[in-house]
Order: C-alpha cells, then sequence, then structure tokens
C-alpha cells in the first residue's frame, strides 16, 4: 500500500520540529490542551490523523502502526522536515516506535505518553475479547476509559471521551488498529537503539503503568528516562495538560541540547 500524506495540522514556528502521534480513542485534535500553551517559538508541532480517524475517515488500510508509520515518515516528506522528534500517545507510542524502526536516523527524540509497547500487550483471551467487544459497545469503551483513569474522573468526561472516540473513528480502523496493536511484535527492531527516549506513566494507569515501563521501554532504549504523573491516569493530555507540557518541553530541549 502505498504511503499517503495524512491530514495534519501544524503548531508554531520554532527549529525543534516534533510530530504528535494520538492514541486509540482520539485523533489529531487529542493534542489540543497541550498545544494550547506549547513553547511555539522553540518547537513545531505537527499532529496527524490516521486513516479510519478524523479527516482521514474515508481513507482506508491496513490499519496497523505500520501504516501509520510509513503515512507519517510521508508527512514528514511534504513538510520537509528531514529529522524529527515524535510524541506518542498510548496505540501512538507504538506507531512512533515503528517510525523509529523504520527510520531511526531521522528520529531525533522519542516521548511515549503511556505508550503502547513495540512488544504488543500480551492479552490474554479474557482481556483480548473485552477489548474488542469496545469497537460496538460503548459501555465497554467506557469501562476501559474509566479504569485506566482510576475510576476517578468524572462520569460526564467519561461519556464525553466515548461519545468522541465513536464519532472521530470507523469501526473497521478501530477494530484493525487494535489488533495490530494488540497483537504485533516489532520490539527487536528497536531494542538498543540510542536514541533519547522518555516515557511517561500515569499514576492511575493500571494497564500502562512504570512497572510496564521498566520491563519494556526502559529495558529496550539506553537512553531512556521515566517520569510518573502522580495525578494522572492514562490520558495525560486531558488530566494534566500543563504538568505533562513541561515534562516533555523540557525533555525535548535537553535531548536538542545535549546532541549539540
Amino acid at each position: 500500500m502505498s504511503p499517503v500524506v495524512l491530514p495534519h495540522t501544524v503548531h508554531g514556528s520554532g527549529p525543534h520540529r516534533v510530530i504528535a502521534l494520538h492514541g486509540w480513542f482520539g485523533d489529531r485534535t487529542s493534542y489540543r490542551p497541550l498545544l494550547e500553551y506549547a513553547d511555539t517559538g522553540r518547537f513545531t508541532y505537527a499532529t496527524v490523523d490516521y486513516r479510519g480517524y478524523g479527516e482521514a475517515r474515508h481513507l482506508e488500510g491496513h490499519y496497523t502502526t505500520a501504516d501509520i508509520a510509513t503515512d507519517v515518515l510521508a508527512v514528514a516528506d511534504h513538510l520537509g522536515w528531514e529529522t524529527f522528534s515524535l510524541i506518542g500517545h498510548s496505540m501512538g507510542g507504538k506507531a512512533a516506535q515503528h517510525v523509529l524502526a523504520l527510520a531511526p536516523r531521522r528520529v531525533h527524540a522519542l516521548v511515549g505518553i503511556s505508550p503502547v509497547p513495540a512488544s504488543g500487550t500480551g492479552f490474554d483471551a479474557d482481556q483480548w475479547a473485552f477489548f474488542s467487544s469496545a469497537v460496538d459497545d460503548p459501555a465497554v469503551r467506557r469501562a476501559i476509559v474509566s479504569r485506566t483513569t482510576g475510576d476517578r474522573l468524572p462520569a460526564a468526561w467519561l461519556d464525553a471521551t466515548v461519545r468522541y472516540s465513536q464519532a472521530c473513528s470507523t469501526e473497521e480502523a478501530f477494530s484493525g488498529y487494535l489488533r495490530d496493536w494488540a497483537g504485533t511484535d516489532f520490539h527487536a527492531q528497536v531494542k538498543d537503539n540510542p536514541v533519547p527516549a522518555l516515557a511517561v506513566a500515569g499514576a492511575h494507569d493500571p494497564e500502562l503503568s512504570a512497572e510496564v515501563m521498566r520491563a519494556t521501554w526502559m529495558t529496550w532504549f539506553p537512553n531512556s528516562t521515566l517520569h510518573v504523573l502522580q495525578e494522572a491516569g492514562h490520558y495525560g493530555m486531558d488530566e494534566t495538560p500543563l504538568a505533562l507540557l513541561a515534562v516533555v518541553e523540557e525533555f525535548l530541549t535537553t535531548a536538542e541540547t545535549s546532541a549539540n
């Protein structure tokens, strides 16, 4: 399948270029709470919609992180960005690692916000049945969002998150990406990569926890750092956007300084 230039938004005009990849329940607008206060003099951010999501809902594909990665590289080429840093939330964190696997020399720094490991999730049969039922059952989607944020957030936010997830993606894409991010294992392709890599975990996320990051991300990337957001679960962009932004931009600034 030929790569496509995905629908994207460019925010800022700084010299450090960053591509941000969204999660399973969102689209490129998921980064709005962060970008509202981003350092646009230091950074230029590009956010994208994957095939089957957002303004790319009409684009068909295999719905894999490999598809996302090749399309993201097409976006970078379109923008004239030979090198760039990557931010990925959840499923987008796995997609960011896939970009690194395909084009390691182009990636300046890597940030995963509650990232799915490149090895997948290792779901057992019951977990797979539960998550796959979220494709056409909004109650299951709500249960997933609530559990991964510690069952502590307002009902109205949970309901709004579920409604938006249904509106911003097709069922085919939602289902296809699940099969890939849960089951595909390409961690051997990124293991021992020296890229500066930050994993951000939410203290209230029992699924992609700090312990999971230590067993995966921190093991694979020798120049990795782990930061735990004490007041967040899986959706740090919504739960603690300013704290998350501060951690991410400090890390990217340090990575840039070290490279120079």
